[in-house]
């Protein structure tokens, strides 16, 4: 994936954890994010997307991941519960990422923002939803959607 779409991905993470922290309205946190953040060389349409498609789709995410916790969701470290919901998205509403696209950018995420074992944590949950979101790819039975 471009680095354009990487850099769209740690922002929409800073910008989720907020709004899971705060409950303010993503709008309000997008708008912020874009006028006050550093957004060079961000794919500013694609940052958008993920955060208002993950406010949006939120509890859909959440019932995608759950079954494969050891906790419950709200023990989830925060800033791993927003890798975990933004991913979770990309598995679900963009079948032309490729699975292992979004794994090792989640994975990557969580090495630089989240707990010390923390990617190893994400990357067990998302390996788990994927199989079963995106099962015929994880199988190499069929190419994701173009």
């Amino acid at each position: 994936m471009s680095r354009r779409r990487s850099k769209a991905r740690s922002r929409a993470v800073q910008a989720i954890y907020q709004w899971q922290m705060t409950g303010q309205e993503m709008a309000a946190i997008r708008d912020h994010f874009l006028a006050e953040h550093p957004m060079e060389g961000v794919d500013r349409d694609y940052f958008g997307e993920l955060v208002c498609g993950v406010v949006q789709q939120v509890y859909a995410l959440d019932d995608e991941i759950t079954p494969f916790l050891d906790r419950d969701l709200q023990e989830v470290d925060p800033v791993e519960r927003a890798i975990l919901r933004l991913a979770t998205f990309e598995l679900l509403c963009r079948p032309g990422i490729p699975y292992r696209v979004v794994i090792n950018e989640a994975v990557e995420l969580a090495k630089s923002y989240g707990s010390e074992a923390g990617h190893r944590y994400v990357n067990g949950v998302l390996d788990r939803v994927a199989g079963k979101l995106r099962r015929m790819e994880v199988e190499g039975r069929g190419d994701p959607d173009p």
